[in-house]
C-alpha cells in the first residue's frame, strides 16, 4: 500500500496514503494511531485520522522530525502488512433516532422531489444503510459518514445556511451527517436527531468518532419530542 511521508507545518508529520478512502483503510489508520500515541506518549500533542491520512503533532523539545518521521515510515509498513485487530474497530453500531419530516427539515420535500422518489421511499433509503465515520472535522463532533445509496446523491445548496440547527441530519454528494452544534452549513437536510451528539461536560464529549459504525431509526413526531427534540 504507497504512501508518502511529509511535513505538516513545523510540529506535525503527515502519512498520506496514495489510495481511495474505505473502511479498511481507516481502520488502518486507527491502528497506527493508537500504536504511535502508545509509543509516544506525551511526546505527541495529537493525532488526527482523515479520509487516507494521519497526522501526528510532537513536543519539539521531545522530538526531532527526522525521529518521527523514520518511526512512522517503519510502523506503517509494518501496520499495512497485518490486519488490524483493536477491539474498538468491531464496536456495534451507533442507531440514532431521525424525525424525518418537513416541520424540521428544510430541504426534505425538495430532495425527494428532485430525486423523483416520495418521501417515504427516501427516508428507507436512508435507514437502511449502515454508514461507516471516515473522519471528523468542520465543526467539533461533526462526522463525515459514508456511503449514501447512489440514489440518494445530492448536491450541497448553493448558498449555505447561516444558521444550522444542532441535530440537523444532512446529505450532500455521497456522504451524511449530523450537525452536532448550531452552526453554518451547506448540506440539505432530510431530518432531525434529538441527541446531543458534542458535549464538553461529556466522557467522551462526542458520541461519534472515526472508525464508529452508525444507523439512523425513522422516529414519529412524539417520540422525537420525549428524546428532548425541539420543532
Amino acid at each position: 500500500m504507497p504512501f508518502t511521508i511529509g511535513p505538516a507545518g513545523d510540529t506535525a508529520i503527515r502519512l498520506s496514503f496514495q489510495e481511495p478512502p474505505s473502511p479498511h483503510l481507516t481502520q488502518q489508520l486507527l491502528e497506527l494511531q493508537l500504536t504511535a500515541q502508545a509509543y509516544f506518549l506525551d511526546a505527541l500533542s495529537d493525532s488526527v485520522v482523515g479520509y487516507a491520512t494521519l497526522t501526528l503533532f510532537f513536543m519539539p523539545l521531545s522530538l526531532q522530525r527526522d525521529q518521527v518521521t523514520a518511526w512512522l515510515e517503519n510502523t506503517a509498513r509494518s501496520i499495512c502488512d497485518s490486519q488490524p485487530v483493536h477491539a474498538e474497530h468491531n464496536k456495534a453500531a451507533v442507531v440514532l433516532p431521525v424525525f424525518y419530516d418537513p416541520a424540521v427539515a428544510p430541504d426534505l420535500l425538495t430532495v425527494a422531489d428532485d430525486l423523483g422518489m416520495t418521501i417515504d421511499a427516501l427516508i428507507t433509503l436512508h435507514s437502511a444503510t449502515p454508514y461507516f465515520a471516515y473522519a471528523t472535522g468542520f465543526a467539533p463532533g461533526f462526522c463525515y459518514l459514508g456511503t449514501l445509496d447512489p440514489r440518494l446523491k445530492t448536491q450541497r445548496l448553493s448558498t449555505p445556511r447561516l444558521r444550522v440547527p444542532a441535530g440537523a441530519v444532512a446529505i450532500a454528494d455521497q456522504q451524511t451527517a449530523v450537525y452536532p452544534c448550531e452552526s453554518p452549513g451547506g448540506w440539505r437536510i432530510i431530518g432531525a436527531c434529538p441527541v446531543v451528539l458534542f458535549d464538553l461536560t461529556a466522557t467522551p464529549v462526542s458520541t461519534l468518532t472515526v472508525g464508529d459504525s452508525v444507523r439512523f431509526e425513522a422516529i414519529d413526531e412524539q417520540t422525537y419530542c420525549s428524546l428532548g427534540g425541539k420543532l
